[in-house]
């Protein structure tokens, strides 16, 4: 027990650190390259947070439990939306850039609507998975070419405050690295004292693990829209939600073909197409603040108490 406290502890004070560390390097790079922060949230942040639900996603496909990703997958969706822009809103609110109304989000709600189709003869192949792959690498090769063919003045202005390069690309791997890190180690802690206090695995999953896994996520959101690199922030929960939606559940679904239960078609995969379709509501005066951020997180409540209502009835 006491081991496991530790765990929560230093996890928690290094996620902190690395999460600043983390966003610090992200912005140098993008400006040292001249590309926008949109764009290191989306393809950088977005992939690196990721990391975990990915990795949980193979190991889980490769020992024949293939349907843990998509538990993993959607359920970390529905917390990068509700929970996390829920608390980075409270916090700072956000302000929302034109071009993610404009392209990223409808690209987020056809990716939904897209997996949505796949799933519902109950089952994904090798071939959803495939599909599913070559739809993120389209995508994230036609996001880096406009990125990098539309960059501004203020993408490309020096910046006497920016830090050299290689110091930038240390602090961005090195964050991301002990971020994942951290992360895990927090969710080991709250798992073993979960355990010793008696509570069910299956308790734990729904809870410890689901937002253990968003943590990165998280972390990065709120210090990004704390230092105002909303961009970041924003690009940081649609990219990962993308790779949740495409890499997550597609390799998944291409190493091990998979049924899919009726849970997921019925409960799970409504609330995270609903809470998508939300966002761009949320967004339309270009700003999410403080009482959406609370309605979000009001939903994310709501959602987890009818899971655990469930498991407990």
């Amino acid at each position: 027990m006491l081991y496991a406290a530790l765990a929560i502890v230093m996890g928690l004070v290094v996620l902190v650190w690395s999460a600043d560390r983390f966003i610090d390097g992200a912005a140098a790079v993008a400006r040292h390259f001249g590309m926008p922060a949109l764009l290191v949230g989306m393809v950088i942040v977005g992939f690196g947070t990721s990391a975990p639900e990915m990795v949980v996603s193979v190991l889980s496909a490769v020992e024949g439990s293939p349907g843990i990703a998509l538990g993993n997958a959607y359920g970390s969706n529905i917390t990068n939306i509700a929970l996390i822009l829920g608390i980075t809103a409270l916090i700072s609110p956000i302000t929302v850039q034109t071009q993610v109304l404009r392209f990223e989000m409808p690209v987020l709600i056809g990716v939904t609507f897209l997996t949505a189709a796949l799933l519902w003869d109950g089952a994904l192949s090798w071939v959803d998975g495939a599909m599913m792959l070559a739809v993120l690498a389209i995508y994230m090769a036609y996001t880096v070419w406009q990125g990098l063919r539309h960059k501004t003045a203020a993408d490309t202005s020096a910046d006497d405050d920016l830090p050299p390069l290689k110091q930038g690309i240390i602090w961005l791997f090195l964050g991301l690295l002990l971020l994942i890190g951290s992360s895990r180690l927090l969710v080991w802690g709250a798992v073993n004292i979960a355990q010793s206090l008696g509570v069910s695995d299956l308790f734990i999953g729904l809870t410890v693990v689901a937002v253990g896994t968003s943590l990165p996520e998280l972390a990065s959101s709120v210090l990004a829209a704390r230092k105002g690199e909303h961009d970041i922030a924003v690009g940081n929960v649609i990219g990962s939600n993308l790779f949740n939606t495409l890499a997550v559940v597609g390799l998944a679904a291409a190493i091990h073909p998979m049924p899919i239960s009726p849970e997921i078609l019925y409960r799970d995969l409504p609330v995270m197409g609903a809470l998508t379709l939300l966002l761009p509501l949320l967004c339309f005066n270009k700003r999410i603040g403080r009482v959406k951020g609370a309605l979000l997180l009001a939903s994310y409540i709501g959602y987890t108490t009818s899971l655990l209502l469930g498991v407990l009835s």
